[in-house]
């Protein structure tokens, strides 16, 4: 097998240091693009690409919600489930200052501050995940149990 060079990022350190195994997979990054050209990319089904959303509280609380790609986090139900009035996606400016990542490159490995994450329960019964890798046009591939094994998230049903 011929190793693809690809650039060292906090995720990616963290994902070695823990030594969990993963492939990492570069693609070609399209501006507002999103999971399905990921899925594209790399001919993959997009239900597996899982995006990494930095969202926030009425009180401007942060925390991440890693959903499948093909669909969508529900405020409501999310706001619901924690207890509070509101939950909206984060500006890009503020999820970069939480998580040290660019939107778009955002991966829940390695963030800048730690942040509570929650994983779509679903996420858990596949097979295999592409999950950023901390920079646009990088994905791990790894096993769902074992992202779970790192992040110790709380699994949710919220999706739309």
């Amino acid at each position: 097998m011929i190793e693809t060079k690809y650039p060292m990022t906090q995720a990616i350190r963290i994902l070695k240091e823990k030594g969990v195994p993963f492939v990492i997979h570069v693609y070609a990054y399209e501006e507002h693009g999103g999971t399905a050209v990921v899925a594209r990319e790399l001919g993959v089904d997009e239900h597996r690409v899982v995006k990494t959303l930095v969202m926030e509280t009425e009180t401007k609380a942060p925390f991440i919600v890693v959903m499948c790609g093909d669909k969508e986090v529900s405020t409501k139900n999310m706001a619901r489930y924690l207890g509070v009035k509101v939950v909206a996606p984060c500006r890009p400016e503020t999820a970069s200052k939480h998580t040290g990542y660019l939107v778009g490159g955002t991966s829940p490995f390695g963030t800048r501050r730690p942040l509570k994450i929650y994983v779509d329960r679903t996420i858990m019964d596949l097979p295999v995940i592409y999950i950023n890798a901390g920079k646009r046009g990088l994905l791990a591939e790894m096993a769902p149990a074992d992202m779970a094994g790192i992040l110790k998230p709380e699994l949710v049903d919220v999706a739309a």
